[in-house]
Formats: structure tokens, C-alpha cells, sequence
């Protein structure tokens, strides 16, 4: 397989190292490209400039793992049987209060931010609450994203405030980590509009392994490839990724649900969660195989699309 690339992971987000060593398991599992979380609109703006630096100095002392920050070191031959890490971001408040920040994030591997994270927000609104659409600092937003070199991400963000974005937006736009509404109704899953739009735009849609946006449907890897058939059938193959959203550290994450219920609902997001782990990349591949995806879409799910969107996009 030429690529592997898992589009969003969840890794504690506290400076103490404990679960790095975690994204081993991504190695192990055949992935080459991996998308890590640096900080969410829960926490403080400086906080996600702070994790993206711990991260780094962790990954720097490792001889087998590296920062991808350029195309160039995706294709490099020293890093061919390396593991590629990249960070994300869910949510403008990390710059929100000063948009120049989004440079220094992009030089420290940040490749994606989102606009933002289930409730509204100086950019725009969010999945869960009141959208009222892009404002006028979300356009600007928009434009500074795009100047930087990152992926503008729409997953968590408001049906309007997607819309506008896309509508504005020059590069493609994704959704890093957004399953089908058409598949299962939750609010935090996307519907047939957004998924062409996105299309549209030369963007792809990550489909996650997180039961509450799965459904009950079989098991949790065959379920996970129904709905990339539901986006492949709906828009092309070449408009749809894996992008697992595997959390690490569950105590943390139901930390966060208490600390905020109304950023995650009881009723949407319930007290646990369970995920189709990094393990499972494999497995996922066969079964794409099995549902009838042949040899080049495959290759294009499990990686070649979000290597074609880094390419369009990346700085």
C-alpha cells in the first residue's frame, strides 16, 4: 500500500508524556501519516502552541517517528519507514484572539484547523448550538489559514458556517473527522449537502471510528467502511479518508464532558466513548477490499486522498 495517513488522533493534552509513546501502536499498525490534536476551543489560546512544542521535542529524540511540516518530508527517503506525525487543531479559539498566530502553529507542523469545536465561537458557530454562519473575523480567518499553508476543517462546525466557508474558501476544505448523517442521525454528523459541497471544493470527508457517530449497524470496522461506501457512492472515492479520532486517554476525555455539558451534551455524547483503534487500519483496508473497493481506491481511502489534499494546500 503507498500510503497509510489516519487523519485525526486524540493524545492526551497535558505536558507529561505519559501516552506518547501510544503512537507506536499507529507504527505497528502499518500507518505512515498520522494527525494528532494540539488543542481544542475548551482550552486556552496559548495552550495548543505549548502542546505542539512538547510533542515535537518528544518526537525529535526518536530515531523511527518525525514532525512532518513539509511535503518534502513526507517523501523524503530518510523517512520512508518512519513514522509522519502532524497536528491538528479543533477550533478557532486558539487564534481567535490574534490570527498572525496561525504562522507560528504552521511552523511547528500544525497542517489543519477547524473553525469550531460543537458551540459557537468568535469565527463562526458550531454543530451544536445556534449557527448563525462565518462572521466577519471567520472570513478573515478563512483567508489567513489559507495564506499559511493549513487545511481549513469543517468537522464540529455548524451546517451555515460550513456552507460559508466552502463558499469563500479557494483550496479544498475537509472534514477531518466527520461521518454521514445519511448513515446515522447525530447532530455531529454531516449531511448529503455539506459532503458535495465539500466534494465541490476538492476536499475530502475522514470518516471516524467513534461508536456514537457510527451507529449500532455490525461491527465497528464494518460499519466504519459502510459509511466510506455511503461517501465513495455519494461523491467519488477520491472524497473520502479514514480519520480514526482514537482517543488515548479516556479518563481525560470524561474529565472533559464533566467540565463541560454544555459543550458535550448528555444526550449526544453520553458519558464513554468506544473507538475503532489504530490497530484496525489493517482489517479496514480488507474489508474495503471485501465490499468491492478495488486495489487504487483503496489505496486512495487509507491515504492517497489526503496526501493530494497537502499537496493543493500545504505551504
Amino acid at each position: 500500500m503507498p500510503l497509510v495517513w489516519d487523519n485525526h488522533g486524540c493524545l492526551p493534552l497535558r505536558p507529561d508524556g505519559e501516552f506518547l509513546p501510544e503512537l507506536y501502536r499507529y507504527k505497528r499498525a502499518g500507518v505512515d501519516v498520522v494527525s494528532v490534536n494540539v488543542t481544542f476551543d475548551m482550552m486556552a489560546p496559548g495552550h495548543g502552541v505549548e502542546m505542539a512544542r512538547f510533542f515535537s521535542e518528544w518526537i525529535e529524540t526518536r530515531l523511527d517517528i518525525y514532525v512532518a511540516k513539509t511535503l518534502s518530508d513526507l517523501t523524503a527517503p530518510d523517512n520512508a519507514d518512519r513514522l509522519g506525525v502532524v497536528f491538528d487543531i479543533e477550533g478557532a479559539r486558539a487564534v481567535e484572539h490574534d490570527l498572525a498566530v496561525l504562522d507560528e502553529y504552521a511552523r511547528l507542523g500544525v497542517r489543519t484547523i477547524s473553525a469550531a469545536y460543537n458551540l459557537p465561537n468568535r469565527v463562526g458557530g458550531g454543530c451544536l448550538d445556534t449557527d448563525e454562519g462565518l462572521t466577519a473575523l471567520g472570513r478573515e480567518f478563512v483567508r489567513r489559514t489559507e495564506k499559511a499553508g493549513m487545511v481549513v476543517c469543517c468537522s464540529h462546525t455548524g451546517y451555515k458556517t460550513s456552507r460559508d466557508i466552502i463558499e469563500m474558501s479557494t483550496n479544498p476544505v475537509v472534514f477531518s473527522h466527520s461521518n454521514p448523517l445519511g448513515m446515522w442521525d447525530h447532530p455531529r454528523n454531516i449531511p448529503d449537502e455539506l459532503i458535495r459541497l465539500c466534494a465541490q471544493s476538492g476536499g475530502v470527508v475522514g470518516i471516524n471510528g467513534v461508536d456514537i457517530f457510527l451507529g449500532p449497524n455490525g461491527g465497528p470496522v464494518d460499519t466504519l467502511v459502510e459509511h466510506v461506501k455511503y461517501v465513495a457512492d455519494l461523491v467519488g472515492v477520491e472524497h473520502v479518508g479514514i480519520a480514526l479520532d482514537y482517543s488515548f486517554d479516556s479518563t481525560e476525555l470524561e474529565e472533559f464532558f464533566v467540565a463541560s455539558r454544555e459543550m458535550f451534551p448528555s444526550d449526544a455524547y453520553g458519558d464513554t466513548l468506544d473507538y475503532v483503534e489504530p490497530e484496525a487500519m489493517p482489517a479496514i483496508a480488507d474489508e474495503l477490499g471485501r465490499s468491492g473497493f478495488r486495489r487504487q481506491e483503496i489505496d486512495s481511502v487509507m491515504g492517497l486522498n489526503w496526501l493530494r489534499v497537502a499537496e493543493q494546500v500545504w505551504a
